[in-house]
This record gives structure tokens, C-alpha cells and sequence, in this order.
């Protein structure tokens, strides 16, 4: 099939479709982030081409945000990757917890839905099918939040970037990112695991906010992980630990 044949095949499908109406729900939290986003990029004093350029390559407005107060303070070029990084590092999980719906696609293809994934179309997509028994449905699905969030980001994003010398400061848009960055974070918290994760970032973060270079988000997602890595360990010694007794009993 060619790729022209498979990109109509992919729109048309009812699951394409239902992924748009899905990822809707959430986008309007997605649209404010990015127009937060891109007043930021300007307002730290990158340029407009750059900020758009910006924008459309790393398509990840947490690291974005956060990279940007380094980038205008001139932090060493090590804080700054290292901050990316560890901001980033979340897609880590997220690919290797889409592998098993993936793996059979060739690699380009792989790799641009590695490019378009999100934190909500992860959250999303994961609900739908939780189980990851190959199915035709799932890649149209997925671009079809793919469809639905990426032009929400980048239409607001670029809005942002073009009208950041209008905005008046007193409109509290940092104050509204957050507000939008609270939503998407707290519709990520699923079980025990991510809520303790989550309240130990937050609590590094505040500890650590007399750090320069805002070095508190690095120990904020060094404690996470940890945390998170710790809990996981814990749970599978439990399970194991039931596995053990119940064999016992037989």
C-alpha cells in the first residue's frame, strides 16, 4: 500500500475519528499550555523565527518552559541538556509501555509516532486499549489524538509567539499555564504510585527552590523516580511474596 493510500486509509477509519473526539475533551487545557508556551519563549527573549522553530522541533512544552529561564539566564549548556533530559525522561516509559501496540510497524514510522507522542495522548490512548493484543485500531487512534493535539498545541503555541509583544503582562497567563500544567498533571495521577511520586516532586521542588539555575526540578524528579522506582520494587516483592505463599498452599 502506498503511503498516500495509507494516510487516507488511517483518516477514514471509525477509530481515527473517536481518538479526535477523545483527545478533545482535554484539549482545550492543551491549547492554554501552549499559548502560555510560546508567550514565554518571546517574553525570555528568543526570537520569533527561533521560538516557532522551537516550537514545532522539540514539541514538548514542559521542557520547553523549563529550559527557558536557563537558556535567558545563560545557565551551562550541561544544566540546560540535563534539564531536558530528566524533564523528558517520562518517554521513556511511555515508549516502551507503547512497544508491545508498535513493535510491528516499520522503524520510520515508530520513530514519527515516538515524535508526536504526548503525556495526554499516552493517558488516552492507554484507556481506550488497555490491553496490548495487536489490533488494526490502534494506530488509527492514535493519530486521530495525534490529529486533535498537536494543532492544539501548535496553533495556540505559534498564536503565542506571534501576539507575546501584545500581551499585556497583567493578564496572568503564567498563572493560567499553571492552572493548565495542574490539570494534565493531576489527570496523570492514576494509582498510588504516581500520587506519591507526584506529592514528593512537588514537595523537593519547594524545598529546593533556593537552588540556582532552578536545579530544584532536577532534585524534584530525581526524588520522583526514586520514589516511584522504590514503590514499584516493593509491590513486585509483595507479589512475588503472594505467588510464593499461594504455591505453598498447593
Amino acid at each position: 500500500m502506498s503511503l498516500s493510500a495509507s494516510v487516507r486509509a488511517t483518516a477514514l477509519h471509525p477509530e481515527f475519528r473517536r481518538g479526535a473526539r477523545d483527545m478533545l475533551q482535554v484539549s482545550f487545557g492543551v491549547a492554554a499550555w501552549g499559548l502560555v508556551t510560546g508567550v514565554s519563549m518571546v517574553k525570555s527573549g528568543l526570537a520569533p523565527p527561533l521560538a516557532a522553530l522551537m516550537s514545532l522541533l522539540v514539541f514538548a512544552g514542559s521542557a520547553q518552559l523549563a529550559t527557558m529561564p536557563l537558556i535567558a539566564s545563560g545557565a551551562p549548556m550541561w544544566v540546560i541538556w540535563a534539564t531536558a533530559t530528566c524533564v523528558n525522561l517520562r518517554f521513556v516509559i511511555f515508549s516502551a509501555m507503547w512497544r508491545p501496540y508498535f513493535a510491528r510497524l516499520p522503524r520510520w514510522r515508530r520513530c514519527l509516532i515516538g515524535y508526536f507522542s504526548g503525556d495526554l495522548n499516552y493517558v488516552i490512548f492507554m484507556k481506550r486499549f488497555p490491553d496490548p493484543t495487536p489490533s488494526p485500531a490502534h494506530e488509527p487512534y492514535y493519530w486521530g489524538g495525534v490529529a486533535t493535539n498537536w494543532s492544539s498545541w501548535h496553533g495556540s503555541s505559534l498564536g503565542g509567539i506571534a501576539l507575546a509583544n501584545v500581551v499585556p503582562v497583567e493578564w496572568g497567563l503564567g498563572f493560567a499555564g499553571v492552572l493548565a500544567l495542574l490539570g494534565i498533571a493531576c489527570s496523570l495521577l492514576q494509582d498510588r504510585a504516581t500520587w506519591l511520586s507526584g506529592g514528593t516532586a512537588a514537595s523537593a521542588a519547594v524545598a529546593a527552590y533556593a537552588l540556582p539555575l532552578k536545579l530544584n526540578i532536577l532534585v524534584a524528579i530525581a526524588a520522583a523516580v526514586a520514589v516511584g522506582l522504590g514503590i514499584e520494587a516493593a509491590e513486585g516483592a509483595q507479589r512475588r511474596a503472594r505467588q510464593r505463599a499461594e504455591g505453598a498452599r498447593r
